[in-house]
Parts: structure tokens; C-alpha cells; sequence
């Protein structure tokens, strides 16, 4: 749910909150976080490698059970919380053997629902099954690529992939991006859309709002100094000056294809994401 600041400034008026009424914790699990490094769009050499990322507020970083790999043991929700690392919202589990794990919190669950993974589970929201036991029609998310190595894909908030077809093993899915690929019918995913649709409504209203997430100001090539990029200089407001666009370090910028053109996974895509 959207909530409208109404403010004495214009940028206040504008801004538009997501209204955290479904959150029941304020502060996380402490044996469930720890410190997430501030790199700053540094590379492994300590150079800025990009440029509009930059200092952010302190945070920590949630471990999240991506695997779902309790298998057959039950657990119940304890709290639906805030993370600052992804857009979705996260819910803590509390299993019957007493660990306490973070998962994708669904749309839909509440406090007190209860959650099972593995082979032969009810097809609930919550629950996680492989993918060869999941109804056509189904909407899932946090889908394995390979068998046992965790969800991978579907894991923003809002998103979900479809059932489409089984067939000789193979699961037909298709994604957010519209992309239609096969699965091995081993792969797991999780029942249900994931929760915070309305992400995607919210307006910032000041600069400083994207500061704290650590987004410094982008700055076009065609305005820079021609020594810092290949598009500066010129008078007045000029084009990037030539046939094909470069990077700052002027190597080609578009149309340059960086897919793996003998990638495994090319022979599971039946249909290609929208463009």
C-alpha cells in the first residue's frame, strides 16, 4: 500500500512511501545477519570501476535460505521484516527442530502460517516442491536452474513465472521477462507471488533519499570533459560525435554481444524475453 507525504516543500509533498502495515518486527534476527561490506563501485583492485555508485547508509545483510532445504520439517512465521538489500519484503521461519531461517516472504501469508519443503508437499503458498509436482497454471517464484543449487531466478518483488507444460521430465516455464525456457523437472520453486507489488510506485521525492541507497548522480558522456570521455567536449549541446558509442574507456558501448554464444543453457530456451 502507497502512502502520500503531504509536506511543506514541494519535493515532500510528492514523495510517495510504501506503508509497512503488513511488517510485525522492527529489528532482524541477530544470528541471521552480518556485516555487509561497503565496496562503492570499487573492483577487486580498489579502482572505481562505477562511477555513479557510491557511500550509502549502514546495513546489514540478511542470510537468506534461497535452498529451502529443511526438508519435511515443518516451520511456522514468526515475523514478516524489512530488508534493505532487495525489494521484496522477508519473513523469519521458526522450524520444528528450533532453526530459525529467512525466506522470501509470499503474498498473501500471514503470521502463524505454516511452511514445508520437499517432494510430495501440499501445493500451498509457502511451500517449496520440485517443479515437476506443481500444476500447470501455478504461479511460483525463487526457481532453481539446476537441481539443488537454490533459486536463482524470480526473486523480486511482485514477480512470479508460470507452469506452462510438463513433458518427458522437462518443465515449461514461463518468466517475468516473458522469456519461455524448459526446466529440469527436478528443480524446485516456491508456491506463490512474492509480496511488495507496489515497489515499483514509490517516489523518492529528493536526491538525498537516493544518496542514502548509495546512487551517486550519473553524468551523460556528451556533458564530460573530452578527456574523461570519448563523447565530450564540442560546443554548446553536441551528439556523441561518432559512428559507434564508446565507453569511458573507449571500448564499444552498444550492440556488442556479451552472451556466451555456446552457453548450456541456449538449447533450454524455447522463446526469447521481450525486448
Amino acid at each position: 500500500m502507497l502512502k502520500r507525504l503531504r509536506g511543506a516543500t514541494n519535493n515532500r509533498f510528492s514523495t510517495g512511501l510504501n506503508y509497512r502495515k503488513i511488517l510485525t518486527a522492527t529489528e532482524p534476527e541477530k544470528s541471521l545477519i552480518m556485516i555487509l561490506k561497503k565496496e562503492s563501485g570499487r573492483d577487486n583492485s580498489g579502482h572505481i570501476s562505477s562511477h555513479h555508485i557510491g557511500g550509502r547508509q549502514k546495513r546489514y545483510y540478511r542470510l537468506i535460505d534461497f535452498r529451502r532445504d529443511k526438508v519435511g520439517v515443518e516451520g511456522r512465521i514468526e515475523t514478516i521484516e524489512y530488508d534493505p538489500n532487495r525489494s521484496v519484503n522477508i519473513s523469519l521461519v521458526l522450524y520444528r527442530d528450533g532453526d530459525k531461517r529467512y525466506i522470501l516472504h509470499p503474498q498473501g501469508m500471514v503470521v502463524g502460517e505454516k511452511v514445508v519443503a520437499g517432494k510430495g508437499s501440499e501445493v500451498k503458498t509457502g511451500n517449496t516442491l520440485p517443479v515437476a509436482e506443481i500444476p500447470v497454471g501455478q504461479m511460483v517464484h525463487n526457481v532453481e536452474l539446476t537441481a539443488g543449487k537454490g533459486g536463482q531466478i524470480v526473486r523480486s518483488a511482485g514477480s512470479y513465472a508460470v507452469i506452462m507444460a510438463k513433458d518427458k521430465g522437462m518443465v515449461t516455464v514461463k518468466l517475468p521477462s516473458g522469456e519461455t525456457r524448459l526446466l529440469n523437472g527436478d528443480c524446485r520453486a516456491t508456491i506463490g507471488q512474492l509480496d511488495n507489488i507496489e515497489w515499483k510506485n514509490v517516489v523518492l521525492g529528493k536526491a538525498g533519499r537516493n544518496r542514502l541507497r548509495g546512487v551517486r548522480p550519473h553524468v551523460r558522456g556528451t556533458a564530460q570533459n573530452p578527456r574523461t570521455h570519448p563523447h565530450g567536449g564540442g560546443e554548446g549541446r553536441s551528439g556523441e560525435g561518432m559512428k559507434q558509442p564508446k565507453t569511458p574507456w573507449g571500448k564499444r558501448a552498444r550492440g556488442v554481444k556479451t552472451r556466451n554464444p555456446k552457453k548450456y543453457s541456449n538449447r533450454l530456451i524455447i522463446e526469447r524475453r521481450k525486448k
